[in-house]
């Protein structure tokens, strides 16, 4: 459902449209599909302000502070954000969960910006829009013009396999789908997540409660994590403030042109959403398909290496070979324009599970994502992947690793070559540490 600007308008108080009764067990529906998240202070202040609007009682931030948040009398409402970052957090979560749970509604209770009630607007229904792809999680925010390109790709490639349909003529993306090194992920009916490598990033806010700058903070990469910060470290984050914004590298762009055709052939959906919001059980249900840079990979790392022959060097911009000791570095970060670099691209398939697989498209920089996704969309250098791990079965195609070596120009490539391939060691990925042993 596609969320829209509120109208003041037409917003009605709650009790012209529900009742009592009625609006407690829309608080405890709301409250029971999890959007609100684990603390209990969202689901109280939902059913306080409900209460406060069905008694016709607009709160100050101060009662708020004081009655649901459990502030000490000496809280400063003028020094100290708490309440605001609270609202503004509720009232996104319930046009998640209008927009995910109960889409059927004609009303919904929302917040209106700059109060502290709850009031109902109506809402208008949909009208219907063609979808390629199936969004799963939050929006992309930031990466609109990406989006658009890569649409405007695909209905380029959806034109092009029209023109060809009564003809012998096929399309790569269905000559690469046919390869083994995609049958993991294509050849059963077990649906497909597309994961995209994202930045989070979120709001700090100045002494008034607006915006003042963007923040990327390497140890916050999540919503969740921005929100156990702000409960850890009351002091550090009570000005930082989620606005669910995220941006991803340019590369990425070129690379799910070549690769959604691919994964469109299985005849599955192709679901996706971003490594900020990738959750344990998305992995466990799903194969997963990776694109990004290596240093947006966060939940995937550890599997990922831990049956590697390389390992992260000194930063993302760097791997190394654990048997040669031989070191891969990226300069794609530091060139001026118009200066040639080097950088590297890496793919990865192996089993996470008996039945899902992971597939990974990673480049240190754009020119190493973008020759990766281009390898993995042509038949040739399927093969040649093949050929390096020197092994046809089925395991091996199933799990194993390449880093190609990419010669490039303003973050464009240009040449590359195929510089490391190896089994991957599947054990590893769940080994359990064997324990100390005591003196």
């Amino acid at each position: 459902m596609n969320q829209t600007a509120i109208e003041p308008k037409s917003l009605r108080a709650v009790n012209e449209v529900f009742n009592a009764e009625e609006l407690d067990a829309l608080c405890q529906r709301i409250i029971a599909s999890g959007v609100l998240g684990r603390s209990k202070n969202y689901s109280a202040l939902l059913n306080y302000l409900v209460q406060c609007s069905i008694d016709g009682k607009s709160p100050k931030e101060i009662e708020i502070a004081l009655d649901v948040l459990g502030r000490g009398d000496d809280f400063d409402v003028s020094a100290d954000s708490t309440v605001r970052v609270y609202v503004h957090q509720l009232r996104k979560k319930l046009g998640g969960y209008y927009k995910n749970y109960d889409t059927d509604a004609e009303y919904r209770i929302v917040i209106p910006k700059g109060s502290y009630t709850v009031a109902v607007a109506p809402i208008a229904k949909p009208t219907l829009e063609p979808e390629v792809l199936h969004q799963t999680h939050s929006p992309f925010n930031l990466n609109t013009g990406l989006l658009i390109t890569v649409l405007a790709l695909l209905a380029v490639n959806l034109l092009y396999m029209l023109t060809v349909n009564n003809s012998k003529v096929r399309l790569p993306s269905q000559v690469a789908a046919d390869h083994p090194v995609w049958n993991p992920v294509l050849a059963d009916q077990l649906p497909i997540l597309l994961v995209m490598g994202d930045y989070y990033i979120f709001g700090e806010l100045n002494a008034n409660g607006n915006v003042a700058r963007m923040v990327r903070d390497f140890n916050v990469n999540s919503r969740f994590d921005l929100e156990e910060l702000q409960f850890s470290d009351i002091e550090r984050a009570e000005n930082y403030l989620d606005l669910d914004l995220s941006y991803m590298p340019e590369g990425s762009a070129f690379a799910l042109a070549k690769i959604v055709p691919i994964l469109q052939e299985s005849g599955k959906s192709v679901n996706i959403t971003m490594m900020s919001d990738l959750t344990t059980s998305d992995i466990r249900d799903n194969h997963i398909v990776y694109i990004g840079y290596l240093s947006a990979l966060e939940k995937l790392t550890a599997m990922t290496f831990a049956g590697s022959g390389l390992t992260i060097g000194r930063s993302y911009d760097e791997l190394q070979n654990t048997e040669t000791q031989e070191y891969y570095t990226s300069d794609a970060g530091l060139p001026e324009e118009g200066e040639p670099f080097r950088d590297y691209g890496m793919f990865a398939t192996f089993p996470v599970s008996t039945e899902t697989q992971v597939i990974l498209i990673s480049g240190m920089r754009d020119a190493g994502l973008m020759h990766t996704a281009q390898a993995l969309s042509d038949t040739d250098s399927l093969d040649d992947l093949i050929v390096a791990i020197d092994n046809d079965t089925d395991e091996a195609v199933a799990s194993f690793e390449a880093l190609f070596e990419v010669f490039g120009l303003d973050r464009l490539n240009f040449d590359a070559n195929l510089v490391y391939a190896n089994q991957h060691d599947v054990d590893q990925i769940w080994g359990v540490p064997q324990p100390a042993l005591l003196n």
